[in-house]
């Protein structure tokens, strides 16, 4: 009795498993190239009764088998097209069978670009051409170059163009998946920088009034024993300033990033836009370090920005609270009943940037959608 429910739990991973790698199949290009190759099969199948009429060195299974052939060079479609645009050639000139020409057209340009679509299509039209003014063509001379312009020209044309054209495509979906990951990866340096440039100001002071206050102790102990210890740790407190300042290296003009005291203000900016904030602040947060105060402001900086662009008129929640070593940043919104008519201007960076300070401090972030609100928990540890 106790076996069964391993055996079944045992079949459900299995299956569970067996549909994964089915899904993952499906939506992969050799999929798409086996049912390409078999959809072409499936068309030039239907000229078999005309094949075999036409030409008797073929008969019906023959037929089948050469054509079979054939469609199968449409697996190596992506790495070779030019390897089944030479069988279709071979096919237009011995079996006259125009099928094959068009998903080998379509390949060359799709995956060759518009120079090697134009020129397959122009050696397609001559030979084709070629083909149709050999003596001994099944149909008469003036039908044939009617057929001929009629429909083997718009056929390989046509073809060519729908490859070119999704070519071009692929191009412009290539460009804008680097020009996201581009933006993306410039937000994380951007706030990077501005991590160093936040602990430059903040460790920088410290240091300041640590080499400061190492002066004056010396000076006060110059006729005791421990004069020399002060002197040393005065210096060694300046050559920390100095490493600090070679390193943030891009530390520029500008205000610090604020703290806490700042939420307030945003939170009335946030109001005058139209979107009101509801604010929760634990009193221990104003105790914490400029630099997760720092990350504080930015989090919540950035989740009222998203808040106004995709759900302006609903109300922000804010909470900041201490949960033993842990501060915990929650920011949720609801999501409006119809989406807007036309697509806030957003670089699509925000969350990236909200990570990199988050996790530049040893904490983590999430963001999750619902069907009625919007959530982004940050939480980072205190000290």
């Amino acid at each position: 009795m106790r076996v069964k429910p391993v055996v079944l739990a045992a079949y459900h991973r299995v299956a569970a498993s067996g549909r994964r790698r089915a899904e993952c199949w499906a939506a992969s290009p050799r999929a798409l190239d086996v049912l390409t190759a078999l959809s072409c099969l499936a068309l030039v199948a239907l000229d078999l009764p005309g094949l075999a009429a036409a030409d008797n060195s073929l008969n019906g299974w023959l037929a089948a088998l050469v054509l079979a052939v054939g469609c199968a060079s449409l697996l190596v479609r992506r790495r070779a097209p030019w390897v089944a645009y030479a069988t279709a050639l071979l096919f237009v000139g011995w079996l006259h069978e125009l099928t094959l020409i068009q998903f080998a057209l379509y390949s060359v340009g799709r995956y060759r670009g518009r120079r090697a679509g134009i020129l397959a299509t122009v050696g397609y039209v001559a030979f084709a051409f070629a083909v149709f003014s050999i003596p001994g063509w099944p149909e008469p001379r003036i039908q044939t170059l009617s057929s001929f312009l009629s429909l083997v020209v718009p056929i390989g044309v046509l073809a060519s163009a729908v490859g070119i054209a999704a070519y071009r495509h692929d191009l412009v979906r290539e460009l804008e998946a680097r020009r996201a990951e581009s933006a993306v990866l410039n937000a994380v340096q951007q706030e990077r920088t501005s991590v160093a440039r936040d602990v430059h100001d903040f460790v920088g002071r410290e240091l300041t009034l640590l080499t400061v206050r190492s002066e004056v102790l010396s000076v006060r102990a110059r006729k005791t024993a421990y004069a020399k210890d002060f002197e040393e740790l005065a210096d060694t407190a300046r050559r920390a300033h100095l490493v600090l300042n070679e390193i943030i290296v891009q530390r520029g003009e500008r205000d610090a990033t604020p703290g806490v005291e700042g939420l307030a203000a945003l939170a009335r900016e946030s109001d005058r836009a139209g979107s009101p904030v509801r604010l929760t602040l634990d009193p221990q947060v104003h105790g914490l370090s400029p630099l997760r105060q720092a990350a504080v402001y930015r989090v919540v900086q950035e989740c009222l920005t998203n808040a106004s662009k995709h759900a302006r008129g609903e109300t922000i929640e804010v909470s900041i609270a201490t949960d033993g070593p842990l501060l915990r940043i929650a920011v949720s919104n609801g999501l409006p009943d119809r989406t807007p008519g036309r697509a806030p201007v957003s670089a699509g960076s925000g969350t990236a940037s909200m990570s990199e300070r988050v996790g530049s401090l040893g904490g983590t972030l999430t963001a999750t959608r619902t069907d009625e609100a919007y959530l982004v928990v940050a939480t980072l540890p205190r000290c």
